[in-house]
């Protein structure tokens, strides 16, 4: 599974953030998981469980918001409903995924000096 790399990744991130603010501990980190992202926020949560020990993460809670996904066409703007043909119904143009594909580190808090 994917995810305990993507949280590795996030791991490193957020300890050269907090690094670089001579934080000495982190305190949250808040994650955006969209629907289509390809992370799956049980396993990432888990894996964030499993790895955080021995890390400035060691005692910070993690939060994860789910991101619903938005299809919009990329020529008139109008929003493509969710499940059914990925086409706009004003102008026939294929729809963009807009919201709801991506992973995102949202806010890291820290306990600085």
């Amino acid at each position: 599974m994917h995810e305990y790399s993507v949280v590795q990744a996030m791991m490193r991130r957020v300890e050269e953030a907090a690094r670089a603010h001579n934080a000495s501990r982190v305190q949250r980190v808040q994650v955006r998981i969209g629907h289509l992202s390809g992370v799956e926020p049980e396993l990432f949560a888990t894996a964030y469980e499993m790895l955080r020990p021995g890390t400035l993460c060691a005692g910070a809670e993690l939060a994860i918001t789910r991101d619903a996904v938005e299809w919009r066409c990329g020529v008139c703007g109008t929003t493509v409903p969710t499940g059914g043909e990925l086409v706009c119904p004003d102008c026939g143009w294929p729809a963009r995924l807009i919201r709801g594909g991506d992973l995102l580190l949202e806010r890291i808090e820290l306990e600085v000096a």
